[in-house]
């Protein structure tokens, strides 16, 4: 079994370096094939960090897109990702959803609920992130994100009620170590590694995420009642 990161030390963000940024976007279109792409950065102003693209309220500052031709420039050359992190070492590195991967995105609290339940399933489980905004990726097979809402509905469930999301084709995730603002960090719950190599199709994860989504909205809405 895997060891995952625990709420405490997923919490604890390490500073961000362009040496380990350049590295990471390498080594994910080196090792696991996945297409990357630099987006925004952050820069400080007047002793605080803002998004490169100039807007003091942007909602993801130093972690979208950089320009609108995002999806053509995604490379999965480890040679060209090398060159695109070069010119601009402290980028974000994004992944572009419905290619090699989709992502289905749910509440952290949730989403450590149902990686403990799959585990004792002995689920096969592909990588999983965890972000500053407390939000659990789950990376599925592509075309998951499409199945989800279906699937959860025939499950008893409304998607959208237990804030389950998916991101599928034309979409993107932030990979680690990006930054996120001041908020933190996007870090690995479970690290791409051969043994998770083969990603696990939307199916087989949906039932205890949906599960545990359900679970989470029903505690969320039992506080607010």
């Amino acid at each position: 079994m895997e060891e995952t990161l625990g709420v405490t030390e997923a919490a604890q963000i390490p500073k961000q370096r362009g040496e380990q940024l350049l590295d990471s976007a390498v080594r994910y279109a080196e090792e696991r094939h996945w297409d990357v792409f630099p987006g925004t950065w952050l820069e400080a102003v007047g002793g605080t960090e803002r998004c490169s693209c100039g807007d003091a309220n942007c909602p993801a500052p130093g972690a979208h897109p950089a320009r609108p031709d995002w999806a053509t420039q995604a490379t999965g050359s480890a040679v060209a990702a090398r060159r695109m992190w070069a010119k601009q070492p402290t980028a974000s590195i994004l992944l572009p959803t419905g290619r090699t991967f989709d992502a289905l995105d749910v509440p952290e609290s949730a989403g450590f609920l149902a990686l403990a339940r799959m585990e004792r399933m002995d689920l096969t489980l592909g990588p999983v992130t965890c972000t500053p905004d407390r939000r659990m990726l789950f990376f599925v097979l592509p075309g998951g994100a499409a199945k989800a809402p279906d699937l959860v509905r025939k499950l008893g469930w409304s998607a959208s009620a237990v804030d389950l999301v998916g991101h599928g084709e034309g979409q993107y995730v932030a990979a680690p170590p990006t930054r996120v603002g001041g908020h933190g960090a996007v870090q690995w719950a479970r690290r791409p590694t051969p043994a998770n190599r083969w990603l696990p199709d939307v199916e087989e994860l949906i039932s205890p995420l949906a599960y545990a989504c359900g679970r989470d909205a029903a505690a969320v809405r039992a506080r607010q009642g």
